[in-house]
């Protein structure tokens, strides 16, 4: 790809400083240095959770072109598999990787590929999902405990709203094995577990999602629907891709809209069309842009032999081996009365997200 179009694409997603000064503004171009011949390799964890795919793995690729031209980028896929992934880890190494950078497929089973690395010394940056039993680089993540703090609010509002006591409730949460999952619980607690402890509300119906899958996300709402004769107030998730599939159990008893979900989270244009459509309440938005650069950026120093800039790192997660040294970026909570940051942010436009359903309220209001 040529450095025009690269960084074409980039400028078309944007780079929301505003929010993120305090990470990116540490972060200018790396120096030029020797990207000859190095070879990253970016892991993706599975296609249920489509902006690994369809977002970072675009972004990220133009991004690290831009800092480090030489160096070339292979992408694999887990597909869910945990077993699968380690084995491209380890393909990679024979490969004579210089860094990778992992998505895991499942935290709770990415130990043997760390240790792969560690043991063949190269250099790995985990890339949102949390990795554990092993040593890593660094980690470049959203603050997951702000994000569930955000939907938590989110849903409590939702429940002031609502009249009487003893509200049903359904949560369908993420992948078991996740550090995202558990903080993301722990940040929706801080708000719901008061309500539950008052009475406010019942909790009918939980799971968690094995792999975020979608269509598993829509199964287990329908089941809870069946069991409860549709009599939910609100469902609460925890992000876009499973937030459709219960929209979609919904939509298929004809209760689009008229049960609230709330809990997204990506600002995936589908979600998006949702919460324009009115089907679905809330997504929170992390600027992909803001998470690529920064990945790509302290790739780029570590192929250059500069490891992780100090000024970069604002925080730790602890992955049951060790600190791995953090960069946590920013979040906003996106609603049907603010959809306009994701527009105004570049990432869609109103015609993306009002193709569906042109004559929603939101949407004329944006003819």
């Amino acid at each position: 790809m040529k450095t025009s179009i690269v960084n074409a694409r980039v400028r078309a997603f944007g780079v929301a400083a505003s929010v993120a000064a305090m990470v990116l503004g540490a972060c200018a171009a790396p120096p030029p240095g020797d990207d000859g011949a190095k070879k990253v390799y970016f892991f993706l964890p599975n296609t249920t959770t489509t902006r690994f795919m369809e977002r970072d793995e675009p972004l990220f690729t133009d991004f690290l072109e831009l800092f480090a031209p030489k160096a070339t980028v292979t992408v694999r896929n887990a597909e869910g598999d945990p077993g699968r992934q380690q084995s491209q880890v380890e393909s990679a190494i024979a490969d004579g990787a210089s860094v990778l950078v992992l998505i895991s497929a499942d935290a709770r089973f990415s130990g043997g590929a760390l240790t792969a690395a560690a043991d063949a010394n190269v250099p790995v940056v985990l890339y949102d999902h949390d990795a554990v039993g092993g040593p890593a680089e660094v980690q470049v993540i959203f603050d997951p405990l702000e994000v569930g703090r955000r939907q938590g609010s989110r849903a409590a509002d939702l429940i002031a709203a609502m009249p009487g006591d003893g509200l049903k409730i359904a949560r369908v949460q993420g992948n078991l094995g996740e550090y995202g999952t558990r903080q993301f619980q722990l940040g929706q607690n801080e708000y719901l577990q008061p309500l539950i402890d008052s009475g406010k509300i019942r909790v009918v119906c939980e799971t968690t999602i094995d792999d975020w899958d979608p269509a598993e996300g829509q199964a287990f709402a329908d089941e809870c629907l069946t069991r409860e004769n549709n009599d939910i107030d609100l469902f609460v998730t925890m992000n876009d891709d499973l937030a459709g599939g219960i929209v979609a159990a919904l939509a298929g008893r004809g209760l689009a809209g008229r049960i609230p979900v709330t809990g997204g989270q990506d600002a995936n244009l589908a979600a998006l069309q949702l919460i324009a459509q009115g089907s679905l309440d809330n997504t929170i938005f992390k600027n992909l842009s803001d998470q690529a650069k920064v990945a790509a950026q302290l790739t780029t120093s570590i192929l250059h032999g500069d490891g992780v800039p100090e000024d970069m790192i604002n925080g730790t997660i602890d992955n049951q081996y060790m600190a791995v040294p953090t960069v946590f970026l920013p979040i906003q909570n996106i609603t049907k009365d603010n959809l306009h940051v994701v527009v105004n942010s570049g990432f869609y436009t109103w015609q993306q997200i009002c193709a569906p359903d042109p004559a929603s309220t939101v949407c004329r209001e944006h003819d």
